[in-house]
């Protein structure tokens, strides 16, 4: 077992547990997760770090196949109709070539050192046309400020923070071991790559004191969100 399979074993159901308590944020999560996507009826999907299949079990699951290093989380998303062919990292997946319609990071990308890696071994298994979805929380946000911060004090209950946190904060041990990227060098890597037509969509606009009061809706753009999709077709 890698050190990535240990870091998210036994976090499955804190992991729910804090999108089910923080709902409206999650609904937001939830719609941004679905424009993303856009209509995937009769289309072949893989989810790239899948965790417990939780956004998917709001979606049809008949084509989606997943990735997933903890088996913790795994088995949960196999319940839910996700079909994990692999445990372990897309970095150790040999995936086949011209095999999906839609790849897709649900959050998965600030855990991953090489990015170019990640995302090249997808555009290899992309059809023709087909597109790479990121979503994630982007290192130059108010939340990825707040989960750096964290992670560097170890700790959310610290002065600095004082009246600025959520009620419910990400788990810190969560967060903590999150490697963070920006949304410009997500696209600097998609460029190189040679994926083209970019397209970028945004939701938790407010403040993160705030994000949970009621769901926000889905804007085009990057600058100003805490949950950012870049949508990149080949």
């Amino acid at each position: 077992m890698n050190a990535k399979n240990v870091m998210f074993d036994g976090y499955a159901a804190q992991y729910d547990e804090w999108f089910m308590k923080n709902e409206n944020l999650f609904a937001s999560e939830l719609k941004l997760f679905q424009k993303a996507l856009g209509n995937i009826e009769g289309k072949r999907l893989l989810s790239v770090g899948c965790g417990s299949g939780l956004f998917e079990s709001y979606i049809d699951r008949t084509n989606i196949d997943g990735i997933e290093p903890s088996e913790d989380m795994g088995k949960i998303a196999e319940k839910r109709g996700v079909r994990v062919i692999s445990y372990s990292t897309i970095e150790d997946v040999d995936l086949p070539a011209n095999a999906y319609d839609i790849i897709y990071f649900n959050g998965s990308s600030s855990y991953m050192e090489d990015l170019k890696l990640a995302y090249g071994k997808c555009k290899r298994a992309l059809r023709e046309g087909g597109k790479l979805i990121l979503l994630d929380v982007p290192k130059e946000s108010a939340f990825g400020f707040m989960y750096l911060l964290g992670k560097s004090l170890n700790t959310y209950d610290h002065e600095y923070l004082d009246g600025t946190m959520p009620e419910l904060p990400y788990p810190l041990a969560l967060a903590a071991s999150g490697v963070w990227h920006t949304t410009e060098e997500k696209i600097d890597v998609l460029k190189e790559l040679g994926f083209v037509n970019l397209s970028y969509y945004q939701t938790l606009i407010k403040n993160p004191l705030y994000t949970n009061e009621e769901p926000e809706e889905v804007v085009e753009g990057y600058k100003s969100g805490g949950y950012v999709a870049i949508v990149a077709k080949c």
